[in-house]
């Protein structure tokens, strides 16, 4: 009777040791999960700028129509990718495809930036500078979620590949999350949105 509730004993802690595992894992999911959701608001939030700024860059530039194109799909394209990451960041693949979009966005908002240059009223426009100061906020702050999202990624991936973490993790569909991380060195840095 003693070693029956004994060994009945141990496979109640060893149950409990394993749901206890899991839940943590569930928590650390959700937590990166919530802070996706945190660059999801501000990537939406410097989406809807793009749009103004190139409506008041439109009435002065009007020989680069091209330019303001490119910046137009590349927003389109890369708050299509936003919207497919925010659906399930944890899903393989939609992280690097918001990474990329991302890429060309600024590589376009870059090139806008420089055209903008040669255009001094453009440069005074109230509405301009208005524009360009919510995105300057906005930048910091997609960068201080991104960071936020990269600690949760972080601690979640550690925690699924510990032993013996990883020994539940795997079977019951626990896959690694991708690092919000910009591969090109030019990426990097935020468009310049000042003059």
């Amino acid at each position: 009777m003693g070693i029956g509730l004994a060994f009945l004993g141990a496979i109640v802690l060893f149950i409990v040791f394993l749901v206890g595992i899991y839940n943590n894992l569930v928590t650390l999911r959700n937590r990166f999960k919530n802070a996706f959701a945190q660059i999801d608001v501000q990537l939406k939030r410097r989406y809807d700028l793009i749009p103004n700024l190139v409506e008041t860059a439109k009435g002065y530039m009007k020989h680069e129509r091209e330019t303001l194109e490119a910046v137009i799909g590349a927003r389109n394209q890369a708050a299509s990718a936003a919207k497919t990451a925010a659906a399930d960041p944890s899903a393989a693949g939609a992280i690097k495809g918001l990474i990329g979009a991302e890429g060309a966005l600024t590589g376009a908002m870059g090139r806008l930036f420089a055209v903008m240059e040669s255009y001094p009223d453009l440069k005074a426009n109230e509405n301009m500078m208005a524009v360009q100061e919510e995105l300057t906020t906005t930048e910091n702050k997609v960068a201080f979620a991104r960071q936020a999202y990269n600690d949760a990624v972080t601690l979640y991936n550690t925690a699924r590949e510990k032993f013996p973490n990883v020994l539940i993790a795997t079977p019951m569909g626990f896959q690694a999350a991708e690092l919000f991380e910009i591969e090109a060195a030019e990426q990097r840095e935020a468009p310049k949105v000042q003059f």
